[in-house]
């Protein structure tokens, strides 16, 4: 076909002979299938082996500039586009499970290429889903690899992101089930997934013995060793306290409730609950929809809009980003589709109309954020960004540690550590609220103690004027 030589061996398409011979034919006696990128470009290929006495069934390209193995999915653009329209992400072991489940109308199934699950590609599925279904043989190999899979996403947990898994029969794997029973035994399968929590312990006391203190107290430290590693505090507490009931019905331990209906054990404060007083209702500690949480949603989604050129750095940080109201989560969802390269906010009004655009954008102290009114797609939207992120992170980790706190103190156990973890978590979030006070120049303290912009300050103070200006002239008017 005239192509060069070099280019051939770069691609993965051939490889040089050590006898000194020309160059051979990577995929020789094997069919094949395109590995494509998420805009369906041809990035590598997989080739099953025509001969059955072949040692490699399957073989996938190795690593060039155009792909890495570990960082891909089979199928992975034509089924976002699929999961977009609600259908479930089904991860299934290889490329003839995604083309059967496919055709058999299942169009969000992706594979990984030949490997475990990396944790590149756990992320690229939370991109699509927020609950990826990993399709698992029933046997056996089918348990470990459930095994690797939940060891790899218990630190990446975080709220409304987890995994289940869909148990094929023994024995099939799923296009084996979809030619002996059809579609409809594969979505039950699917509905029937199981939550990782629930084969998490199933891993840790199927087929064990706990007939002795030592052995129960075996089974406590794993249990801790493992929900330890979950790094949201939230995820862990509720791991925590799940796995507490599990191991209570396991060992017949679990307390009889009162006959008020509260459990026992539990220390609840005396007196009857008193209504919230109107501070409290409008105050931001009561998480309404001018709550702090949702003015830095704000202010991030509004100036990554404005600040289009620097929307690829701060990428992972959006799709990590959880968002309190329903207009800054329809923003964020569809940001996260965009490709960085396009008109952000032309998309945006294509996919979802220009009202969230035009509520976001006439918020006050979205309107007074300098990378807004002064787009530069540079320093000040990176710095603005920067400052956000670090914020938005620091509350929701002092609130889930105060949640914890909560929780503990009314629990049997409280961890010793629990005084010094509120400490730490208060600094870190006083830390990152001062990030502002560090330059006096750029920075004034508020008549109520608060650090303000000089810039914002004088765009706040002119808005005041005019305010009262049109005020004046409604008086004068009326009068």
């Amino acid at each position: 076909k005239g192509v060069a030589e070099d280019l051939i061996l770069g691609a993965g398409l051939g490889k040089p002979s050590n006898q000194g011979k020309k160059p051979y034919d990577t995929f020789r006696h094997r069919i094949m299938f395109p590995i494509r990128d998420i805009r369906g470009r041809a990035i590598a290929f997989g080739g099953r082996a025509m001969d059955p006495a072949d040692n490699a069934k399957y073989l996938n390209s190795p690593k060039t500039e155009l792909f890495d193995k570990g960082s891909s999915l089979f199928n992975y653009g034509p089924a976002r586009e699929a999961a977009g329209k609600g259908q479930p992400l089904l991860v299934a072991e290889g490329y003839m499970d995604v083309i059967a489940l496919s055709e058999a109308g299942f169009g969000a199934a992706v594979a990984p290429l030949g490997t475990a699950v990396t944790e590149t590609q756990l992320q690229m599925m939370w991109r699509v889903a927020s609950e990826p279904v990993i399709m698992l043989d029933g046997d056996a190999a089918g348990q470990r690899a459930a095994a690797r899979v939940i060891d790899l996403a218990l630190p990446l947990l975080e709220a409304g992101q987890s995994i289940r898994f869909a148990m094929m029969p023994d024995g099939q794997d799923p296009d084996d089930l979809l030619k002996s029973a059809g579609a409809g035994a594969m979505s039950d399968r699917v509905s029937e997934a199981l939550p990782m929590l629930q084969l998490f312990w199933q891993r840790e006391v199927e087929g064990k013995n706990f007939d002795s203190p030592e052995r129960k107290a075996a089974l406590d430290k794993s249990l801790r060793e493992k929900i330890m590693l979950i790094k949201d505090r939230l995820i862990r507490s509720h791991y925590g306290h799940a796995i507490k009931d599990m191991r209570s019905d396991l060992f017949g331990t679990k307390r009889a409730p009162f006959e008020s209906g509260k459990p026992q054990g539990k220390w609840t404060p005396n007196g009857p609950k008193l209504p919230a007083q109107s501070s409290t209702k409008a105050s931001l500690l009561a998480g309404g929809p001018l709550s702090e949480d949702h003015l830095h949603e704000a202010v991030i989604l509004a100036v990554l809009i404005r600040n289009p050129r620097v929307l690829k750095e701060f990428q992972g940080a959006l799709d990590r980003m959880i968002c309190s109201g329903s207009d800054t989560s329809l923003l964020r969802e569809a940001m996260v589709k965009l490709d960085p390269q396009a008109d952000i906010e032309s998309a945006l009004i294509t996919d979802i109309g220009d009202g969230p655009l035009k509520k976001l954008f006439a918020q006050a102290h979205v309107a007074i954020t300098p990378a807004v009114r002064r787009p530069d797609n540079g320093d000040l939207a990176r710095m603005c960004l920067t400052e956000e992120f670090a914020k938005l992170t620091a509350r929701r980790s002092h609130a889930h540690e105060m949640q914890d706190a909560i929780e503990e103190m009314g629990s049997d156990v409280v961890d010793e550590g629990l005084t010094k973890r509120l400490a730490q978590s208060n600094a870190a979030m006083n830390k990152a609220d001062s990030l502002l006070s560090d330059d006096s120049e750029e920075y004034d303290t508020s008549d109520v103690g608060t650090q303000i912009r000089k810039d914002e300050r004088a765009a706040f103070d002119a808005l005041l004027v005019q305010i009262d200006l049109a005020k004046g002239s409604k008086r004068s008017t009326s009068g």
